[in-house]
């Protein structure tokens, strides 16, 4: 009982060096900077620094975690002291391990870790905003041909990179029978011609990498996030996968589905592989866009696509002749009980409203379609 209130008390404390770095005893030429990360179930960190534009000179942490040795707790914000203002995550852990090694093997971490500080550090030192600071909208856009929906990717997020849409959230529907391509995936690697044409499918290449998605009316949730640069700023590309869909996980969770993510880029649970993201950066802005698994015709996915041993393992399925529905078998809930679902946890999380696409941004991916979307020489870039 001892150690655990001494642990609460050390984490509602702060480790300071160097100077005050609210910026109020910063010397001259200095710069001030503030940061919060909320570890997934674990516990808050907040970083206040102060630079010369060129290392940190002064440092100070808090949050509500636990830490022992309590000396320990003193010695973190003098570790970031003399740090570039350019050192990665790894390089900050680093200095952290070094200043704490001495306290080790009774050194004891709850709710946090060493890489939560160095996250905190390069998101308080880049600027970057929480979901929280941004004001969003999220669409459920109407029935529109998967050309469309790929290319309302492309204009949304030159959009909201040109500042003249604000961050939004966008689920798809659609009722054609297409395969998605990643922007860099060879055509005919991926595909068997003749199931292509058997079934009738739409072949689109999106802008973003990443692996081919089989998508069925009905048999899949996607979503895309459009978003500026800042919200990612300090986290490398596998952190940013994680933390953009943090949502999507509690979504899942209130539909007891226990899922988590595998970097870099894969929502997993314990009945295997939901559903992958990918992302496209402009300057000025993100676009992370995810399809989940909610009940795909295996047998039929295999006919179109070209997938091999380890890619059928990964994708969960055991053999062809089945049908691939982590969500569905998981819930039993409806694909639009699903979606709903997920809009509500992201509206209530971050305050977001719902709203329509404007007709003339429809007409503006349409198009996209005619010169870009829908021609051979994008659809073929890669043979």
């Amino acid at each position: 009982m001892t150690e655990q209130m001494s642990g609460a008390a050390q984490g509602a404390e702060t480790a300071e060096a160097a100077g005050d770095a609210s910026g109020q005893e910063s010397g001259a030429g200095e710069e001030s900077f503030h940061g919060e990360h909320k570890v997934p179930g674990g516990k808050l960190v907040v970083a206040d620094v102060t630079t010369d534009g060129r290392r940190i000179t002064g440092a100070k942490i808090s949050g509500d975690f636990f830490l022992e040795p309590e000396e320990a707790f003193a010695a973190l914000a003098p570790a970031l002291v003399g740090a570039s203002v350019a050192d990665d995550g790894a390089a900050l852990v680093a200095r952290l391990e070094t200043a704490l090694a001495e306290f080790r093997p009774e050194l004891d971490l709850q709710g946090f870790s060493l890489a939560d500080i160095a996250t905190v550090v390069r998101r308080a030192l880049t600027r970057a905003r929480d979901f929280t600071d941004l004001s969003w909208e999220v669409v459920h856009t109407p029935v529109l041909p998967t050309r469309v929906n790929v290319a309302l990717d492309q204009h949304l997020l030159d959009e909201v990179a040109a500042g003249r849409r604000g961050p939004t959230v966008r689920f798809w529907e659609w009722d054609d029978r297409a395969v998605v391509i990643g922007s860099f995936q060879s055509y005919v690697n991926e595909l068997h011609p003749a199931g292509v044409e058997q079934y009738g499918v739409e072949v689109v290449r999106r802008i973003s990498g990443g692996g081919a998605m089989f998508m069925e009316g009905g048999n899949c949730i996607t979503y895309s996030l459009y978003a500026p640069i800042d919200l990612v700023a300090g986290l490398d590309y596998a952190e940013s996968y994680a933390y953009l869909d943090r949502w999507v996980i509690e979504a899942l969770a209130r539909h007891g589905v226990d899922a988590w993510y595998v970097p870099i880029n894969d929502i997993t649970s314990a009945k295997g592989k939901i559903g992958g993201a990918a992302q496209k950066r402009r300057r000025g802005a993100v676009l992370h866009h995810v399809t989940m698994s909610y009940d795909i015709d295996a047998d039929r996915m295999t006919e179109v696509l070209r997938i091999g041993k380890a890619k059928l393992s990964d994708k969960g399925i055991a053999s062809a002749k089945k049908r691939v529905d982590p969500v569905r078998s998981q819930t039993g809930a409806p694909r639009e009980e699903i979606i709903e679902t997920m809009i509500e946890t992201f509206v209530s999380r971050y305050g977001a409203v719902r709203a329509d696409l404007a007709p003339e941004e429809i007409a503006a991916a349409e198009a996209l379609v005619e010169s870009k979307f829908g021609t051979p020489e994008w659809t073929h870039r890669v043979p």
